[in-house]
């Protein structure tokens, strides 16, 4: 089979990236290759069908006509095997074979394993979670069984949402950290030891600068974890969350460029010409840094697989770069990060401003360097979160209302006039 667009990967990358090729071409064929049976779903909402907020239904993020009405052929539950660099083709485990005249590669990340004592050992009990599948198998678990306990191993973004999902179910969780606080890459240790607190006030016991050494299962079902310092955790559930890598498996054994992640140029495509790669595959630039980095965030991905869908489909769009981005609700506080949050004390190009209120239970931080803004978190109170993003992402200096970026007053009017009018007649705010 032939086609002009190959999209491996349909998540909001894939979506985004073909969206932005029928921007530009309404007639070239596109397949799209996904190894899940579900039509498409938000990642980040899976916590909530797991806490029995969402259905299934209400996760998706394009209707079901979606394909239909742009001209797509979607297949699902088709596992892409192979990539052919010289004959641009892929083989896929059904034994077909797609040719493709361009290629994006969004086959996103895979769960990080740990290795374990008894892991291998435990055939029920054991998950991850970065996927559909893996809450939908996770609630089954939970139907099937009396469980009334969990253990999440790892308290980043994915561990804490699980743990999250899981009280909302009334489950006791056990949040087992191997750093010194939770969240530990996007927040710093005010903000951690807030939603700490909040996550207790819940039922969650925080067991931090500590792991799980081993598992002792009986008849393969998980009865117990054992961490590193000695203590006992008896448990029916285990959820091990500490973290994604790129999924690079497609291109290991190609003439494909990978470093940590596929190694993308300022478009987005790879080394090799007609492909490309977007999403938590890619290495792509970061704005602060411009360097090359890993962002597996949902913004990122988006934005992303628009970039290299124009691409793709002639017309020349430059990828200037993202920076770290998380918007999240964990313990009934809404949280807002981006960018350098936690810089080290040794910084001395840094400066950090930052309020605290206790009767309104908000923390706010904002790092600048050379008087332009690089950092921010927010919690509790997040209001014009915006506005503090596109000043990063312009590279504005803020010399002239620092004294009020922290001030609950704070919007578009401290901003300069000429800025402001830039806001909001020009490209706008993206919130």
């Amino acid at each position: 089979m032939k086609t002009e667009y190959l999209i491996i990967g349909n998540s909001i990358t894939g979506v985004s990236c073909l969206e932005a090729i029928r921007e530009v071409d309404n007639k070239g064929k596109i397949i799209v290759v996904s190894d899940e049976k579900i039509l498409n779903y938000s990642r980040p909402l899976i916590s909530y069908y797991l806490g029995k907020k969402l259905s299934k239904e209400k996760m998706a993020f394009r209707n079901k006509d979606f394909y239909e009405e742009n001209k797509v052929e979607l297949l699902l539950d088709t596992q892409a095997e192979k990539i052919d660099v010289a004959e641009k083709e892929v083989h896929l485990d059904s034994g077909e074979k797609l040719k493709f005249q361009k290629l994006l590669i969004s086959t996103g990340g895979k769960p990080v394993i740990p290795p374990i004592e008894g892991l291998n050992k435990s055939r029920e009990g054991v998950f991850t979670f970065t996927k559909f599948q893996d809450a939908r198998e996770i609630e089954d678990y939970l139907q099937a069984n009396d469980i009334t306990k969990a253990v999440v191993l790892g308290a980043g973004l994915i561990g804490l949402k699980c743990t999250e999902g899981l009280l909302k179910r009334g489950l006791k969780v056990s949040l087992v950290e191997l750093a010194d606080r939770i969240l530990a890459n996007t927040f710093d240790r005010k903000a951690s030891s807030i939603l700490e607190e909040a996550l207790q006030a819940e039922g969650c016991q925080v067991i931090k600068e500590d792991t799980i050494i081993r598992i002792d299962s009986s008849r393969g079902a998980i009865k117990k974890v054992v961490l590193r310092k000695g203590k006992d955790i008896p448990t029916n559930l285990l959820i091990i969350a500490i973290g994604v890598r790129p999924n690079l498996n497609l291109v290991k054994d190609t003439s494909i460029n990978y470093d940590k992640g596929i190694v993308v140029d300022d478009h987005l495509q790879t080394n090799i010409q007609d492909i490309y790669a977007a999403g938590d595959v890619a290495q792509g630039k970061d704005l602060l840094t411009q360097k090359t980095s890993l962002m597996a965030i949902w913004p990122v991905a988006s934005h992303q697989g628009k970039v290299a869908g124009l691409n793709m489909a002639g017309k020349p769009t430059k990828y200037f770069g993202s920076f770290i981005m998380n918007s999240v609700e964990l313990a009934g506080i809404p949280t807002i990060s981006f960018g350098i949050t936690n810089p080290p004390a040794e910084a001395k190009n840094l400066e950090t401003l930052s309020k605290t209120d206790e009767d309104r239970g908000s923390y706010r931080k904002i790092v600048l360097r050379q008087n332009k803004m690089v950092g921010a978190i927010f919690l509790g109170k997040i209001e014009r979160a915006g506005i503090f993003s596109q000043l990063i992402k312009d590279k504005i200096d803020v010399s002239s209302f620092k004294k009020d970026l922290l001030s609950d007053e704070f919007g578009l009017l401290v901003l300069p006039t000429e800025y402001r009018k830039h806001l909001v007649q020009g490209e706008g705010i993206e919130v």
